[in-house]
């Protein structure tokens, strides 16, 4: 295992206004939500979309855990599908104050590259800010957040503030890397 310094990056719109949308690839693509709550496809996600980018904090969680967390009121994963087959989710998970988290994103390595990165934030974040509209008794939303960090792709940052998203707060810690179970070994290159 290997100690590396990590930088973490906190960024937020604060008004519906600060998104600016991506233009929306061609083809059959499409962003639906996960409106039955299931461990299995969240795991499934999970693990193919962070395996390559060292997401481990949800890797060790049981089915009981998965099931209480998507089972919140408020937490909704939206997926991207490229011709029928995920590529890729956003999960949001509302906070207090009408505060919502973009607590993950991103795309399985296959689907990369392929302009659907932008579009599936702009659609997260619209929903985002539209959240309380689909649960009763949630306060509007004022403030949309997520964070990232150094282990991520490479285009991530750019994404996010090409999308609206303003940086508030810079972090930087060691962290010790792990091997992560995916993706496989040798399926897409480093």
């Amino acid at each position: 295992m290997t100690n590396t310094p990590v930088t973490t990056w906190s960024l937020e719109q604060t008004d519906p206004s600060d998104l600016l949308p991506a233009i929306a690839p061609d083809g059959d693509v499409r962003i639906v939500r996960s409106e039955v709550p299931s461990p299995e496809f969240s795991r499934y996600l999970y693990a193919s979309v962070g395996g390559d980018i060292l997401w481990i904090d949800r890797l060790h969680w049981t089915f009981a855990q998965w099931r209480e967390h998507l089972d919140r009121p408020g937490v909704e994963t939206w997926v991207v599908y490229d011709r029928g087959t995920p590529g890729g989710y956003v999960e949001l998970e509302p906070q207090d104050d009408g505060v919502v988290e973009i607590v993950y994103f991103g795309l399985v390595p296959a689907f990369r590259g392929r302009r659907l990165g932008g579009h599936l934030l702009s659609y997260g974040a619209a929903r985002a800010w539209d959240l309380a509209d689909r649960w009763p008794g949630r306060p509007p939303t004022k403030r949309v957040w997520l964070h990232t960090c150094s282990l991520d792709g490479v285009h991530a940052m750019d994404n996010y503030q090409r999308r609206g998203f303003k940086l508030y707060d810079t972090q930087v810690e060691e962290v010790t890397l792990v091997t992560t179970p995916g993706p496989w070994p040798g399926a897409y290159p480093a």
